[in-house]
């Protein structure tokens, strides 16, 4: 091989490997799946705008140790140091979150607002459900995310940092995840 095309080759395999690195906090990447600003508008994938700068950098931390795991997410947190999940996770607290897309059922919202205070919900996600700290904003998350995420609490099968939405889940029975995961979707912030 000609030097020439060695030099363009190593030169383009190192910008590759340095623009990589160099992109690898750029929010314009998260929005492939959490949608622009971090709000997303795919059902399964959760919204960023808005929550808590810990929470966020706590998840891209358990992506990135394999404490928590997603066949998407898992890959993309593992190149990224701590500052750069910070920066992304300051990024995303401060873009202002979209109105809920999903429309509880009102016998939901009833019954849903009871099952919260019942759970004590708001202990740990704050009164109006906008997360505090290192627990997620989940006022206005997308209904199917929420589902998911509440069934696989249950089912111990989703890691949290401290172990307490695991624990706390467990006294709820799977009809009741249903009208919260409707209920707290639809719930806008006030």
């Amino acid at each position: 091989m000609p030097l020439r095309l060695e030099r363009e080759n190593a030169a383009l395999l190192a910008a590759f490997f340095f623009s990589a690195s160099v992109f690898a906090a750029d929010p314009n990447l998260c929005a492939a799946c959490h949608g622009e600003s971090g709000n997303s508008t795919n059902p399964a994938v959760p919204s960023l705008a808005g929550q808590p700068a810990q929470f966020i950098s706590t998840a891209l931390y358990q992506f990135r140790e394999g404490n928590r795991k997603d066949d998407q997410m898992t890959p993309m947190a593992a190149p990224l140091k701590n500052a750069e999940m910070n920066e992304l996770a300051k990024y995303f607290a401060a873009q202002k979150p979209a109105p809920p897309r999903h429309q509880s059922k009102p016998e939901s919202v009833e019954a849903g607002a009871g099952l919260a205070k019942k759970y004590n919900c708001s202990q740990c996600h704050g009164p109006r459900m906008l997360g505090q700290q290192h627990i997620p904003r989940i006022a206005g998350q997308n209904f199917e995310y929420l589902r998911t995420q509440l069934r696989a609490f249950k089912a111990q099968t989703r890691a949290d940092i401290d172990g307490n939405m695991t624990a706390a889940i467990q006294a709820v029975p799977a009809p009741d995840l249903e009208v919260l995961a409707d209920y707290l979707a639809g719930l806008e912030e006030k």
